[in-house]
């Protein structure tokens, strides 16, 4: 007697094609540095962008703070003072 055949059910392909990335040990680590001296050349131009933005440019002429005189006369600043002493704290004492 012959066997009868039998049908089997094929198991549904899936849409799309699998993918798989395999890497060692030293590909890894590659991957790691040029990653790392993305991040650090990212890092050190967004500091220097942040240092040109912020700060304006350096004028050529600067002006001082004092005050043209005409000569021979000289004036005094006015000196602030304060009101009283400071009196050291002794402690136990309160006010």
């Amino acid at each position: 007697m012959a066997r009868k055949k039998t049908t089997r059910s094929r198991k549904k392909s899936r849409t799309g094609k699998r993918f798989r990335f395999q890497l060692s040990l030293s590909g890894l680590l590659g991957i790691g540095v040029v990653c790392f001296c993305l991040f650090l050349w990212m890092f050190l131009l967004g500091i220097w962008a942040g240092q040109t933005i912020l700060l304006p440019p350096a004028e050529k002429e600067r002006r001082s703070a004092t005050v043209e005189q005409k000569p021979g006369r000289e004036t005094q600043l006015p000196v602030i003072r304060p009101e009283s002493r400071k009196r050291a704290v002794t402690p136990g004492k309160t006010g």
